[in-house]
């Protein structure tokens, strides 16, 4: 698909939303409320710091590379400018997240160069599946949103829309992790319908495809919803959002222990694993409705 670049829309204030709208949703969030409450409630209640791994680093900047490509020339985007991408963009990342530098250690566990030459080795997956010299995105990064049920605002980053001639839609989201887990791809397909349910309330058309990515395999997973489904998804969606006004009122987010786990972070406060969650916060941490974006994401699950 082609079409002329446009500028990315700014999603609303809260003064610019209807005064019925009283809560903020991302595909994140959701997803973890969905797949374990209490993690849910770590990462938007207690606000628990997370250290980004090296897999979500590298995702990170495998994400940043593929955003800056397509400012380059069409002619001029090939595996070997994006590889020339991969520096600059590390260090733009690091002076942005500090944090990110103590991921190399040193003893040598963690080699920094080793790190880059594996990001480009991911860039290489996405070569092999698509061609950017023919491509012309029409927004990259964007935030989107919506409100639905007159009360919710649901919201989500865009990897990449794509616009045809006609008119239809393609959502392009890019993974480094391997294809296709069952338990991420249907994360990452929840997140899609997501971004689909938004286009759909905002702009008035279906996405005639939702795309998957899988970089490290050189995979595609092509996906084409339709209105029904996003009338189903909508009420699910709704659905979840009472489900967390409930449990947020009665204080009870109970863990959901599953092969997920694996990637948590918060072991040490799971009762699961032992752990003890801290005192519920008697005021909010954050505006209801900024459900902010956390970077990096973890693999299979970026907002």
């Amino acid at each position: 698909m082609t079409a002329d670049p446009v500028i990315t829309q700014q999603a609303p204030t809260p003064t610019q939303l209807p005064a019925t709208v009283r809560a903020s949703l991302s595909p994140s969030r959701a997803a973890d409320f969905k797949t374990c409450p209490l993690l849910y409630r770590f990462r938007s209640i207690d606000r628990l710091p997370e250290r980004p791994t090296v897999e979500q680093a590298r995702g990170t900047l495998v994400h940043a590379v593929l955003e800056r490509l397509f400012d380059l020339p069409a002619a001029g985007r090939t595996p070997e400018a994006a590889g020339d991408l991969v520096a600059p963009q590390w260090d733009r990342l690091v002076t942005e997240q500090p944090e990110l530098a103590g991921l190399f250690t040193d003893d040598g566990q963690v080699d920094a160069d080793e790190f880059l030459r594996s990001a480009a080795a991911l860039l290489e997956g996405y070569f092999t599946v698509e061609d950017p010299r023919r491509l012309e995105p029409a927004e990259r990064e964007s935030l989107i949103s919506a409100v639905i049920d007159d009360e919710l605002l649901i919201r989500g980053y865009l990897d990449r829309l794509d616009v045809a001639p006609d008119g239809a839609l393609r959502v392009v989201d890019y993974k480094t992790g391997g294809a296709p887990r069952e338990a991420f791809e249907a994360r990452a397909l929840f997140q899609l319908k997501f971004y689909a349910l938004v286009l759909w309330r905002t702009r008035g058309v279906v996405p005639r495809v939702l795309r998957l990515l899988y970089l490290r395999d050189a995979e595609v997973c092509d996906y084409a919803p339709d209105a029904e489904e996003l009338v189903r998804f909508e009420r699910t969606v709704v659905a979840l959002w009472r489900a967390i006004e409930q449990a947020t009122a009665a204080r009870d987010f109970r863990p959901r222990p599953s092969r997920l786990c694996d990637w948590c972070s918060h072991q040490a406060h799971c009762p699961s694993y032992g752990g003890t969650p801290p005192p519920f916060p008697e005021q909010p941490t954050a505006d209801p409705l900024r459900d902010a974006r956390t970077r990096p994401a973890a693999p299979g699950a970026d907002e």
